[in-house]
């Protein structure tokens, strides 16, 4: 469904055909009534200008840049590198909250950061660098009216992770079989259509405005799987990425682009792309150079390598440091970084193989590299050791690699969570693996990994949800995790409720017509516990897929069980779930660091969640809650399809209070998510009927 809805096309288009997302200009109504005065200069400068310009124009408030200096400000947005403020009232507030900048550390507030503070009825916002005033210029939309209260307690905000980026499986051409964005759910690309780029600036530009609100300051631009048209982004259509590159500059977000490892073949005409050979050296050198000419600020190279088909290091004989450090020699000299992505694995094994392990394979293949990496290298690991299914164990790689830079990956777009057509909130997932300790209580968390030590990590990176939808993300309440992502980005602590009342507060509550606090109810109501509905009523504890090949969308309990894709539950008339013990199954357990390799060793200490992940059970297995296997199976399921049931009669409560087009879109997704709920619970619950021969307790209907 196309519908118009409002939105912000461009400085003075009013408005568009696209969503405004979680930046209505309602959501500037605070910052744009007062008078503001910004101190500074700087292209990222410039776009706190522009939109607090834009803010004060509908709003009636008055922006200060230059002389006049002598006004009443409200808000004070300074570097402080840029001297003291000449306005009396406006350097008065700004000496009075400097000193809170130097409360704790050495008092840097470093590239991104920025002190908040309230002194002598004046909003002060301080930054080092112009990238932090623009953060510090989001945080006070964020808060709206609170930004100006008397009581706000000065705070130093700086991202705990200085690496927060989207990867876009965007393809230029359209592919056969994975259309113009891989596993997208909304729409076409924002930056290829058809084969050549869009050139759409203003709803580029939106988009840029939304992730720099949320936190997010990079992005791959096309697929991994890089097809022949996407190499020629490194050569031929280099002019395009600089294209983009040059309208996501002003919201401090940097370009990354992914590459072929056999693109000195395919590209260069080389007859190897051998990484020890100084010809293929020689041609990543003078490619890398071209790129840097045509943008400066360009971050590096994403690589998919000898995993699904991609070309890679191993065709020669070499590993994936050997691969990876190549591309990091030619990065160097220009602080470019290479991302490695350690989903590798062999995609064509025998299922007859017990002893074959897919969740084995990137520490298998990785781990013993350790501390081989270039400085310059990051390798991009898997939250989970399978395929961003709905529950996994956390990855053992991000334990196993303390001498290289890890970040930690993500999936916004919904491949195995309902694809943007059922609602599923992914930030208590996302949280929850952020905040999970490999090495048990004492030790670090995910968060810290991807932290790295001085900020050297590799930050978290997400598999982008958006495309050129109306609604950015297809599912209005999908844009929930896209916002979520960000936010946990810059500080992995946030709570998922707090961020989804920041997102409810910006996107929902400036437009509403109705109850603002019945609204939110709703909200909270559909969207809090979603991840976990959805859990109910697909693959139970832990056991993964269970989806159609291929598009991965929709119940077929044995659609993988028999591929050579590596992915298997092994349910028979005795029982179900994946023995992946030391003691009798693939050792997948001993990956893991103490104490997490004897507690999921062990049937009675495993989480319930992860049960069937780690180990093979007889259906009347007595989990932690008391339950048996075959009766938790009948009862979330049953429990599932109630939920989404009670989801889709809270939304149409809501009908009036919020945009139509809006509202028509959610209860459409939502009536086919009951549909979906009801096909997953009858087909789950009737395969382990009849594979079991148990009857429900309840004495529900199973077909």
């Amino acid at each position: 469904m196309s519908v118009p809805v409002t939105g912000r096309a461009s400085a003075d288009a009013g408005e568009s055909a696209w969503h405004a997302a979680w930046l209505p200009p309602a959501a500037f109504r605070e910052l744009g009534s007062r008078g503001v005065l910004v101190h500074g200069d700087g292209p990222l400068v410039d776009t706190v200008l522009d939109e607090v310009s834009r803010a004060c124009g509908r709003y009636g408030g008055r922006l200060w840049h230059g002389p006049p200096w002598q006004v009443d400000a409200d808000l004070v947005l300074a570097l402080l590198g840029a001297g003291p403020v000449p306005n009396a009232a406006a350097e008065t507030a700004r000496l009075g909250a400097t000193p809170a900048v130097n409360g704790t550390g050495d008092g840097s507030l470093g590239d991104e950061g920025y002190l908040l503070a309230r002194v002598d009825d004046v909003t002060v916002v301080l930054a080092d660098a112009p990238a932090g005033l623009l953060y510090g210029m989001f945080h006070v939309v964020r808060l709206g009216a609170a930004a100006f209260d008397d009581d706000l307690p000065a705070q130093r905000h700086r991202p705990a992770l200085d690496r927060r980026m989207l990867d876009h499986w965007d393809n230029v051409a359209v592919h056969p079989v994975s259309g113009q964005v891989e596993r997208g759910y909304a729409g076409g690309s924002l930056f290829w259509r058809d084969g050549a780029a869009r050139h759409e600036t203003a709803r580029l530009r939106d988009y840029a405005r939304l992730l720099a609100s949320c936190g997010v300051n990079a992005v791959t631009v096309n697929n991994v799987n890089v097809h022949d048209t996407e190499a020629l982004l490194l050569t031929d259509r280099l002019g395009d990425v600089a294209e983009i590159a040059e309208v996501l500059r002003p919201y401090g977000i940097r370009v990354h682009l992914s590459v072929t490892f056999a693109a000195p073949v395919v590209l260069g005409g080389l007859p190897t792309a051998d990484p020890l050979d100084e010809r293929v050296r020689a041609w990543w050198a003078a490619a890398t150079r071209r790129v840097y000419r045509r943008i400066p600020d360009f971050g590096g190279y994403l690589v998919k390598a000898d995993s699904e088909g991609r070309p890679g290091p191993f065709a020669y004989g070499r590993d994936h440091a050997d691969g990876a450090n190549l591309l990091a020699d030619a990065l160097a000299p220009y602080g470019g970084v290479v991302r490695w992505r350690a989903f590798v694995y062999d995609h064509h094994q025998d299922w007859r193989d017990r002893s074959t392990d897919r969740a084995r394979a990137a520490h298998d293949h990785f781990a013993p590299l350790d501390g081989r990496f270039a400085d310059n290298v990051i390798l991009q690991v898997k939250f989970g050791p399978i395929d961003f299914q709905t529950r996994e164990p956390v990855s053992p790689v991000l334990a196993a690699m303390p001498a290289t830079r890890l970040a930690v990956e993500v999936q916004a777009t919904q491949e195995y969570t309902g694809q943007q057509r059922h609602v599923c909130y992914l930030a208590p997932w996302w949280s929850e693996v952020l905040r999970f300790r490999p090495r048990g209580a004492a030790g670090g968390t995910i968060a810290d990994v991807a932290a790295g030590r001085a900020g050297t990590g590799g930050g978290l990176v997400a598999v982008a949800n958006v495309g050129d939808d109306p609604f950015w993300t297809g599912h209005p309440l999908a844009q929930a995790n896209l916002y979520a992502f960000g936010r946990l980005a810059w500080d992995p602590l946030l709570d998922p409720a707090a961020i989804l009342d920041e997102w409810i507060d910006l996107t929902w509550l400036p437009v509403t017509t109705g109850d603002p606090e019945a609204l939110r109810r709703t909200m909270h109501a559909v969207m809090d516990d979603s991840w976990r509905t959805y859990e109910r009523y697909t693959a139970p504890l832990g056991v993964g897929f269970m989806v159609r090949p291929g598009h991965h969308y929709g119940p077929d309990v044995d659609g993988y069980e028999y591929t050579p894709w590596g992915t298997y539950h092994f349910a028979d008339r005795d029982g179900v779930g994946v023995d992946r013990t030391r003691a009798t199954g693939t050792r997948f357990t001993g990956q893991y660091p103490p104490p997490w390799s004897e507690v999921y060793e062990s049937r009675e200490r495993c989480p319930d969640e992860l049960l069937l992940f780690f180990h093979h059970v007889p259906y009347r297995h007595v989990l932690h809650s008391g339950r048996t296997v075959i009766q938790h199976i009948y009862d979330t399921h049953f429990a599932g399809v109630e939920e989404v049931a009670a989801m889709r009669e809270r939304w149409r409560l809501v009908a009036g209070a919020v945009d139509p087009a809006v509202h028509d879109r959610v209860a459409e997704r939502l009536d086919e998510q009951f549909r979906s709920a009801v096909e997953w619970r009858d087909q789950i619950n009737t395969y382990f009927f009849r594979k079991s021969g148990v009857p429900d307790a309840h004495g529900r209907r199973i077909h």
